[in-house]
């Protein structure tokens, strides 16, 4: 669709947009559409859709969410690590797959320090060069993750002057699990951070323990760093009034999202059988997990297998949701269940979708993640005291009872609690603020 030259024009960059089913998506097709909603022209520059059907996964319904004035450019992305097809290896690969993977990895960090999304940076800086010739951006967002997004707006910076910023929603040096450095500041990934922060107009973090180290680790930068917390989507919230589940139907415990190798099923598992032996409610229930068992396309085997030995304690898992399924999936949820890797920086997209729900919420993680940030004070949250059986079971069955006995005033106060949480009360202060601050004149071919 043709832009409104009186609007200024922001360049999007995100490789997991719509159709990519992945965890960041949703953050990113918000912010375009925020963007889009705000007084803004968007163009999207992001990768092939055969990027998303071939390796990750995808969700083609996300697409028609993307407001209709939004450009999207796709450019192609090339990902030989996955790449399955024998016809499209090299005779190198073949013979000598560790000779060819060593040269693989040096081809990858050559022009950007991020394997496997290095060689990315060139097509990434080509495609926005001719954007902006065609009709010059006002500003650029990168997000992550890959971080290769941010060299975009570091390209034009350079070249004519446009600010940009970064949305990095979690971190590139700051391992968030376990609070340790992961690239030292005189690295390659060191130098590059620095350079981006330098220039950067803001800097975006999803949360204020991820914020607060940056602000330590950039004291000169720190100014410019915001917390932009993840939010819930409108159409997630409920159309009815909060009730209890009917009394004769057995409950359903329910986990939406990605789950990795960090995630803690196993001590989810444990705990659940132990508390169905210890309350009639919690044996009679169900437990339901959707979403993704790895971060690709083709589940993780030992997740899958590990899921699978459960099935005799009535867990299952029913495979991924389409975006549009989400809500009437939620529906069908009695709890909610919060199961998060360790670290004090973890905070995950999924905690705001659950406060849209009204509905009690078990948190299986570490209590200093800064999910209990978001959730302490929710009437029906029930945290885990520690990933024991023991404590996970506890947590379980007094949800399992909160299920059936939670008042309706109860219930209203928790839709209320998760309304401060919608993600477009998150975005919109920082998208005026950018457009007060970069008028649409402000840059020149």
């Amino acid at each position: 669709m043709p832009h409104d030259g009186g609007r200024p024009h922001l360049l999007y960059v995100a490789w997991g947009f719509p159709p990519c089913r992945g965890s960041g998506v949703y953050r990113a097709l918000a912010t375009a559409n925020a963007f889009a909603a705000g007084g803004w022209d968007v163009t999207v520059l992001t990768v092939e859709r055969e990027v998303f059907e071939r390796f990750t996964g995808s969700d083609p319904s996300l697409e028609d969410l993307v407001d209709p004035s939004i450009r999207v450019e796709r450019i192609p992305f090339a990902w030989p690590i996955l790449e399955t097809d024998l016809r499209e290896w090299s005779a190198l690969r073949i013979f000598a797959p560790q000779v060819w993977r060593r040269l693989r990895t040096r081809a990858d960090l050559r022009d950007f320090p991020e394997i496997s999304y290095g060689p990315w940076r060139r097509e990434v800086e080509a495609a926005a060069e001719r954007l902006h010739a065609e009709r010059p951006f006002d500003l650029v967002l990168g997000t992550a993750n890959p971080n290769v997004a941010f060299t975009a707006g570091a390209h034009l910076h350079e070249l004519h002057g446009v600010p940009y910023v970064l949305d990095y929603r979690d971190a590139w040096s700051l391992d968030v699990f376990d609070g340790k450095r992961l690239h030292e500041p005189d690295s390659a990934v060191g130098r590059w951070e620095k350079r981006l922060f330098d220039s950067a107009t803001e800097v975006w973090f999803v949360n204020e323990p991820i914020a607060a180290w940056h602000r330590t680790a950039y004291p000169e930068a720190a100014g410019r760093i915001h917390v932009v917390s993840n939010g819930w989507d409108p159409d997630l919230a409920p159309d009815h009034e909060p009730a209890a589940p009917p009394p004769d139907r057995p409950l359903t415990f329910g986990y939406i999202g990605t789950v990795s190798q960090k995630v803690p099923v196993a001590e989810f598992l444990a705990g659940w059988r132990l508390g169905r032996t210890r309350s009639p409610e919690l044996a009679a229930a169900r437990a339901s997990l959707r979403g993704y068992l790895g971060f690709y396309k083709n589940p993780h085997p030992h997740l899958v297998e590990l899921v699978a030995a459960a099935a005799p304690d009535d867990v299952h898992y029913d495979g991924p949701v389409p975006k549009n399924e989400v809500h009437e999936v939620y529906e069908d949820f009695d709890v909610c269940l919060l199961i998060l890797g360790t670290g004090r920086y973890v905070t995950s997209g999924k905690v705001f979708e659950y406060l849209a729900t009204g509905k009690p919420i078990v948190s299986v993680h570490d209590t200093g993640n800064a999910a209990s940030d978001v959730l302490r004070g929710y009437p029906l949250w029930f945290p885990a005291a520690s990933l024991a059986a023991d404590d996970v079971a506890d947590a379980l069955v007094a949800a399992a009872e909160a299920a059936r006995t939670a008042s309706v005033e109860t219930r209203r106060a928790c839709r209320e609690f998760g309304d401060r949480y919608r993600r477009d009360l998150q975005l919109m202060p920082r998208v005026g603020a950018l457009l007060a601050d970069v008028p649409g004149d402000s840059v020149t071919p």
